[in-house]
């Protein structure tokens, strides 16, 4: 792919266990900072319950949009686990047993563990491609841009390398912090001014709280190194003459 193409992606995240707030979500961040590492910029995050009507409608939409979707969730062996046959639907495709799933898992398991329950785990789309699991041996599964991942922090982390060589992305996202001992008010303007001017840059403010001290972090993204150094002369000038602290996190 060439260097100025840009490749973009939807995080779906499925599990009524997030909605409801017992289970933290903590796969959005680890998704979107190996996207970006890869040149793939997050478009957009969703988090939807187990609901098959939802996953396929959501699925449908993000598919068409992005170039790439990734689901997290859903996948396991438990009945409200409809990641995979929703799949199915949107894309059309029959569920069924897929038979290098069922050989790894089989293996997988002792004689006798591999029982009804677990074996929910092989059902996919006819022909998904798998995403080994060197972890729990459950593999995740992709068809066309479609890539469907455990909801388990741990598990999908691993399971990332593996998916390496089947995403295209463009440049990496490169990204550099500025940290001032300031409030937002103060420097929204000059921010503004240089953002206007700087349209292939992406800055944004966030406030922290750090060792009893507020502050504003300013984050500049680009995928060219050159044009973050560009905006980070621009932001220190204005910083210098309105005497603000930069601050070491």
């Amino acid at each position: 792919m060439t260097k100025n193409i840009k490749v973009n992606a939807a995080i779906l995240i499925i599990g009524n266990e997030i909605l409801s707030g017992r289970t933290k979500d903590t796969n959005t961040s680890t998704l979107a900072t190996w996207l970006n590492s890869i040149g793939v910029k997050v478009a957009e995050v969703r988090v939807i319950p187990d609901v098959e009507k939802k996953i396929v409608d959501t699925l449908n939409l993000l598919r068409k949009e992005n170039d790439y979707v990734f689901t997290s969730g859903g996948i396991g062996p438990t009945h409200d686990d409809i990641t995979a046959e929703s799949v199915s639907k949107a894309f059309g495709l029959k569920y069924e047993i897929n038979k290098e799933a069922f050989k790894i898992l089989e293996a997988y398991y002792q004689p006798g563990e591999f029982n009804e329950g677990r074996q929910k785990m092989v059902w996919m789309p006819e022909n998904a491609k798998l995403i080994l699991n060197p972890t729990s041996g459950a593999p995740g599964f992709n068809v066309e841009n479609v890539f469907c991942l455990p909801g388990v922090p741990s598990i999908l982390k691993s399971m990332l390398g593996g998916l390496k060589n089947r995403i295209v992305g463009g440049e990496p996202i490169l990204s550099h912090t500025i940290s001032l001992k300031t409030v937002e008010s103060e420097i929204a303007n000059s921010i503004t001014q240089i953002q206007d001017q700087n349209k292939e840059v992406e800055i944004g403010s966030y406030p922290f709280f750090h060792a009893g001290k507020l502050g504003v972090s300013i984050v500049i993204r680009s995928e060219d190194q050159s044009k973050i150094d560009n905006c980070n002369s621009q932001i220190l000038e204005f910083v210098k003459e309105k005497k603000i602290e930069v601050v070491d996190r």
